[in-house]
Protein backbone atom coordinates (compact mmCIF):
# COMPACT_ATOMS: atom_id res chain seq x y z
CA UNK A 1 0.00 0.00 0.00
CA UNK A 2 2.82 2.43 0.82
CA UNK A 3 4.68 1.60 -2.37
CA UNK A 4 1.50 2.17 -4.35
CA UNK A 5 0.84 5.52 -2.65
CA UNK A 6 4.29 6.89 -3.55
CA UNK A 7 4.34 5.59 -7.12
CA UNK A 8 3.61 9.06 -8.56
CA UNK A 9 6.37 10.74 -6.55
CA UNK A 10 4.61 12.89 -3.93
CA UNK A 11 6.62 15.45 -1.95
CA UNK A 12 4.65 14.68 1.22
CA UNK A 13 2.56 11.70 2.30
CA UNK A 14 0.64 11.56 5.58
CA UNK A 15 -0.34 8.14 6.93
CA UNK A 16 -2.57 7.18 9.84
CA UNK A 17 -3.55 3.97 11.62
CA UNK A 18 -0.28 2.18 10.94
CA UNK A 19 0.79 -0.82 13.00
CA UNK A 20 3.70 0.37 15.13
CA UNK A 21 6.12 -2.14 13.61
CA UNK A 22 5.56 -0.60 10.17
CA UNK A 23 7.50 2.49 11.23
CA UNK A 24 10.71 0.48 10.91
CA UNK A 25 10.09 -0.14 7.21
CA UNK A 26 8.51 3.05 5.86
CA UNK A 27 11.75 4.54 4.49
CA UNK A 28 12.68 1.38 2.59
CA UNK A 29 9.15 0.84 1.31
CA UNK A 30 8.73 4.41 0.10
CA UNK A 31 12.19 5.71 -0.74
CA UNK A 32 11.29 8.85 1.23
CA UNK A 33 12.32 10.25 4.59
CA UNK A 34 10.05 8.74 7.22
CA UNK A 35 8.99 10.46 10.44
CA UNK A 36 6.85 8.03 12.44
CA UNK A 37 5.40 8.51 15.92
CA UNK A 38 3.56 6.10 18.20
CA UNK A 39 0.00 7.03 19.04
CA UNK A 40 -1.20 3.92 20.86
CA UNK A 41 1.66 1.71 22.15
CA UNK A 42 1.65 -2.02 21.27
CA UNK A 43 0.31 -4.26 24.03
CA UNK A 44 3.11 -6.83 23.78
CA UNK A 45 5.88 -4.44 24.74
CA UNK A 46 8.52 -2.28 23.09
CA UNK A 47 9.88 -2.75 19.59
CA UNK A 48 11.65 -4.53 17.98
CA UNK A 49 11.57 -7.54 20.35
CA UNK A 50 7.85 -8.22 20.07
CA UNK A 51 7.14 -6.51 16.75
CA UNK A 52 7.06 -9.66 14.66
CA UNK A 53 4.89 -11.50 17.18
CA UNK A 54 2.34 -8.70 17.15
CA UNK A 55 2.43 -8.70 13.36
CA UNK A 56 1.78 -12.45 13.16
CA UNK A 57 -1.13 -12.31 15.62
CA UNK A 58 -2.76 -9.44 13.75
CA UNK A 59 -2.33 -11.20 10.39
CA UNK A 60 -4.66 -13.96 11.59
CA UNK A 61 -7.60 -11.55 11.27
CA UNK A 62 -6.89 -7.89 10.50
CA UNK A 63 -10.54 -6.92 10.79
CA UNK A 64 -10.82 -8.43 14.26
CA UNK A 65 -7.50 -7.51 15.85
CA UNK A 66 -6.80 -4.24 14.00
CA UNK A 67 -4.43 -2.28 16.31
CA UNK A 68 -5.34 -4.11 19.55
CA UNK A 69 -2.03 -6.02 19.65
CA UNK A 70 0.34 -4.21 17.30
CA UNK A 71 -0.46 -0.70 18.52
CA UNK A 72 -1.02 2.29 16.28
CA UNK A 73 1.28 4.88 14.73
CA UNK A 74 1.11 7.80 12.33
CA UNK A 75 3.78 9.00 9.92
CA UNK A 76 4.80 11.83 7.65
CA UNK A 77 6.91 10.87 4.62
CA UNK A 78 8.95 13.59 2.93
CA UNK A 79 10.94 14.00 -0.26
CA UNK A 80 14.54 12.83 0.17
CA UNK A 81 15.88 16.29 -0.64
CA UNK A 82 13.78 18.07 1.98
CA UNK A 83 15.71 19.38 4.99
CA UNK A 84 13.92 18.56 8.24
CA UNK A 85 14.15 21.58 10.54
CA UNK A 86 12.08 20.41 13.51
CA UNK A 87 9.64 17.76 14.74
CA UNK A 88 6.99 17.93 17.46
CA UNK A 89 4.26 15.68 18.89
CA UNK A 90 1.23 16.46 21.07
CA UNK A 91 -1.22 14.05 22.71
CA UNK A 92 -4.64 15.25 21.60
CA UNK A 93 -6.74 13.50 24.22
CA UNK A 94 -4.57 13.88 27.30
CA UNK A 95 -6.34 13.39 30.60
CA UNK A 96 -6.43 17.05 31.62
CA UNK A 97 -7.81 18.06 28.21
CA UNK A 98 -10.46 15.34 28.28
CA UNK A 99 -11.60 16.31 31.76
CA UNK A 100 -11.89 19.99 30.90
CA UNK A 101 -13.74 19.33 27.65
CA UNK A 102 -16.01 16.72 29.24
CA UNK A 103 -17.26 19.35 31.66
CA UNK A 104 -17.62 21.94 28.89
CA UNK A 105 -19.54 19.52 26.64
CA UNK A 106 -21.47 17.88 29.50
CA UNK A 107 -20.37 14.44 28.35
CA UNK A 108 -21.97 11.34 29.89
CA UNK A 109 -19.80 8.66 31.49
CA UNK A 110 -19.95 6.38 28.44
CA UNK A 111 -18.50 9.09 26.20
CA UNK A 112 -15.80 9.94 28.75
CA UNK A 113 -14.69 6.31 28.92
CA UNK A 114 -14.68 5.96 25.15
CA UNK A 115 -12.53 9.08 24.82
CA UNK A 116 -9.88 7.58 27.08
CA UNK A 117 -9.75 4.23 25.28
CA UNK A 118 -7.00 5.05 22.75
CA UNK A 119 -4.32 7.71 22.85
CA UNK A 120 -4.47 10.06 19.88
CA UNK A 121 -1.66 12.36 18.75
CA UNK A 122 -0.75 15.01 16.24
CA UNK A 123 2.75 15.05 14.79
CA UNK A 124 4.39 17.93 12.98
CA UNK A 125 7.42 18.22 10.74
CA UNK A 126 8.78 21.58 9.65
CA UNK A 127 10.95 21.25 6.55
CA UNK A 128 12.69 23.23 3.85
CA UNK A 129 11.68 21.79 0.51
CA UNK A 130 13.84 21.54 -2.58
CA UNK A 131 12.44 24.84 -3.98
CA UNK A 132 13.53 26.67 -0.81
CA UNK A 133 10.06 27.08 0.68
CA UNK A 134 9.41 26.08 4.27
CA UNK A 135 6.45 23.85 5.03
CA UNK A 136 4.96 22.90 8.38
CA UNK A 137 3.17 19.60 7.89
CA UNK A 138 0.81 18.41 10.63
CA UNK A 139 -0.64 14.91 10.59
CA UNK A 140 -3.32 13.73 13.01
CA UNK A 141 -5.74 10.92 13.72
CA UNK A 142 -8.57 12.14 15.91
CA UNK A 143 -10.72 10.01 18.20
CA UNK A 144 -13.40 7.94 16.50
CA UNK A 145 -16.68 8.19 18.41
CA UNK A 146 -19.61 8.38 15.96
CA UNK A 147 -22.13 8.82 18.77
CA UNK A 148 -20.69 12.27 19.50
CA UNK A 149 -18.28 13.71 16.96
CA UNK A 150 -17.72 16.75 19.12
CA UNK A 151 -14.90 14.74 20.72
CA UNK A 152 -13.00 14.60 17.44
CA UNK A 153 -13.87 18.23 16.69
CA UNK A 154 -12.45 19.35 20.04
CA UNK A 155 -9.21 17.48 19.27
CA UNK A 156 -9.06 19.09 15.84
CA UNK A 157 -9.31 22.56 17.36
CA UNK A 158 -6.56 21.68 19.82
CA UNK A 159 -4.44 20.43 16.93
CA UNK A 160 -4.98 23.65 14.97
CA UNK A 161 -3.97 25.82 17.94
CA UNK A 162 -0.85 23.67 18.44
CA UNK A 163 0.13 23.99 14.78
CA UNK A 164 -0.56 27.72 14.71
CA UNK A 165 1.84 28.16 17.62
CA UNK A 166 4.60 26.28 15.80
CA UNK A 167 4.27 28.02 12.44
CA UNK A 168 6.86 30.60 11.48
CA UNK A 169 6.27 33.66 9.27
CA UNK A 170 6.27 32.59 5.63
CA UNK A 171 5.56 28.92 6.32
CA UNK A 172 3.11 27.01 4.20
CA UNK A 173 1.00 25.16 6.77
CA UNK A 174 -0.60 21.82 5.94
CA UNK A 175 -3.07 20.29 8.41
CA UNK A 176 -3.97 16.80 7.26
CA UNK A 177 -5.18 13.44 8.45
CA UNK A 178 -8.17 11.50 9.67
CA UNK A 179 -10.30 14.14 11.41
CA UNK A 180 -13.03 11.61 12.22
CA UNK A 181 -15.68 14.28 11.72
CA UNK A 182 -16.98 15.35 8.27
CA UNK A 183 -16.80 19.00 7.32
CA UNK A 184 -20.58 19.37 7.39
CA UNK A 185 -20.67 18.46 11.10
CA UNK A 186 -17.48 20.22 12.15
CA UNK A 187 -17.65 23.63 13.80
CA UNK A 188 -13.85 23.60 13.89
CA UNK A 189 -13.42 23.11 10.13
CA UNK A 190 -15.90 25.88 9.52
CA UNK A 191 -13.85 28.14 11.78
CA UNK A 192 -10.50 27.16 10.25
CA UNK A 193 -11.65 28.19 6.79
CA UNK A 194 -12.68 31.63 8.06
CA UNK A 195 -10.62 34.73 7.23
CA UNK A 196 -9.15 34.72 10.75
CA UNK A 197 -7.54 31.29 10.36
CA UNK A 198 -7.10 31.35 6.59
CA UNK A 199 -7.12 27.64 5.76
CA UNK A 200 -8.38 26.28 2.46
CA UNK A 201 -11.78 24.65 2.06
CA UNK A 202 -12.02 20.93 2.95
CA UNK A 203 -13.28 18.25 0.60
CA UNK A 204 -17.04 18.07 0.76
CA UNK A 205 -17.35 14.46 1.88
CA UNK A 206 -15.48 12.11 4.16
CA UNK A 207 -13.47 12.42 7.35
CA UNK A 208 -10.00 12.50 5.76
CA UNK A 209 -8.87 16.00 4.90
CA UNK A 210 -6.06 18.27 3.73
CA UNK A 211 -6.28 21.92 4.82
CA UNK A 212 -3.65 24.42 3.64
CA UNK A 213 -2.67 27.94 4.67
CA UNK A 214 -0.17 30.18 2.95
CA UNK A 215 -0.45 28.68 -0.52
CA UNK A 216 -3.03 27.95 -3.19
CA UNK A 217 -4.54 24.50 -3.49
CA UNK A 218 -5.32 22.89 -6.84
CA UNK A 219 -6.93 19.57 -7.63
CA UNK A 220 -8.10 18.62 -4.15
CA UNK A 221 -9.59 15.21 -4.84
CA UNK A 222 -10.64 11.96 -3.22
CA UNK A 223 -9.39 8.83 -4.94
CA UNK A 224 -12.13 6.66 -6.48
CA UNK A 225 -12.17 3.05 -5.40
CA UNK A 226 -10.77 1.75 -8.67
CA UNK A 227 -7.64 3.88 -8.25
CA UNK A 228 -6.62 2.03 -5.11
CA UNK A 229 -7.65 -1.47 -6.18
CA UNK A 230 -4.74 -3.81 -6.93
CA UNK A 231 -5.19 -7.44 -8.00
CA UNK A 232 -8.83 -7.23 -6.97
CA UNK A 233 -8.05 -5.96 -3.46
CA UNK A 234 -9.05 -2.58 -2.10
CA UNK A 235 -5.88 -1.35 -0.41
CA UNK A 236 -7.55 0.81 2.27
CA UNK A 237 -10.98 1.23 3.80
CA UNK A 238 -10.35 5.00 3.77
CA UNK A 239 -10.45 7.06 0.60
CA UNK A 240 -7.08 8.83 0.14
CA UNK A 241 -7.20 12.59 -0.34
CA UNK A 242 -4.73 14.29 -2.68
CA UNK A 243 -3.87 17.94 -3.26
CA UNK A 244 -1.44 20.00 -5.29
CA UNK A 245 -0.09 22.92 -3.27
CA UNK A 246 1.36 25.80 -5.29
Amino acid sequence: MVRFAVADGPDVLCLQELPVWAGLHLASWSGLQACADVAHPPRLGPLPITAELGREITSLNHGLFRSAVSGQAIAILLDREAEILSRDVLVLNSRDFREAQARWLSLPLVARLAWAKERRVIQTVRARMRDGSTVLVANLHATSYPADQRLADAELLRAAVFVDGLAQPGDVVVLAGDFNVPAARSATQDELTSEQWGFSEPVAEGIDQILVRGASVDGLTRWPGERRRVDGRLLSDHTPVEATVA
